[in-house]
């Protein structure tokens, strides 16, 4: 059940990822499955699991900003 479920919370997080950078959902799983965010996603005992999509989303970001800070500046949601 838990891997389910941590696997339709992947699925949301490559999805809003997607959007966010404009690039298509696999370029955005390869991102994901590639990161510091996605090792700690897959270890229970971090607690990220627990956090919202967007948080994990946001960690992400940071950590792509970090590794290439040549990229342009990624769009934010209206909110």
């Amino acid at each position: 059940m838990r891997d389910q479920v941590l696997w339709r919370k992947e699925g949301r997080i490559v999805a809003l990822l997607a959007e966010r950078l404009d690039i298509d959902t696999e370029r955005a799983l390869d991102i994901l499955y590639n990161s510091h965010t996605y090792t700690l996603l897959s270890n229970p005992d971090s607690g990220l699991q627990l956090q919202s999509d967007e948080y994990i989303l946001n960690d992400l970001l940071k950590e792509l900003d970090t590794v290439f800070p040549h990229l342009p500046a990624r769009p934010t949601p209206d909110t």
